[in-house]
């Protein structure tokens, strides 16, 4: 994360990064790198005091990591690009949150659902009445 964040940082500064008033192309950048290279110092100084945990060796799958999450996530991203180019904001927005929900095992169905209903208000109210986005909220084809 802090090589990211650096990264980050040391691209947005070869654009006029401007002030807090007047910002430039390169002050999102350059904030955002800086803030990921911090919390990637916090987290590695707070990481040496956690307890290891002890290995579980008597489940045959405890040695196994669990993709469930990072494959939801992905699944959710690639569902999202998907509709949102073809079914609009409100279906694409519906996907990526119940699928990447469904990637935590205390979750439901039930529960991934009314998550992603209440999520669909928040996107249309926010990005199509407030910011009028440029994406439609339903599109066919």
């Amino acid at each position: 994360m802090v090589v990211i964040g650096m990264s980050a940082v040391y691209a947005g500064m070869t654009y006029d990064v401007g002030t807090l008033t007047s910002m430039g192309a390169g002050f999102f950048p350059v904030a955002v790198g800086a803030l990921l290279a911090f919390v990637g110092a916090l987290i590695a100084m707070l990481a040496k005091d956690l307890p290891k945990p002890e290995p579980n060796t008597t489940e045959p799958h405890a040695r196994l990591p669990d993709l469930r999450g990072g494959i939801c996530i992905i699944a959710g991203t690639l569902a999202f690009i998907l509709l949102g180019k073809y079914g609009g904001l409100l279906p694409a927005t519906f996907a990526i949150v119940f699928i990447s929900a469904l990637g935590d095992r205390t979750n439901s169905v039930f529960r991934a659902a009314a998550l992603s209903i209440v999520m669909c208000a928040i996107a249309l109210v926010v990005f199509s009445w407030a910011l009028k986005l440029q994406l439609a909220p339903l599109a066919w084809g």
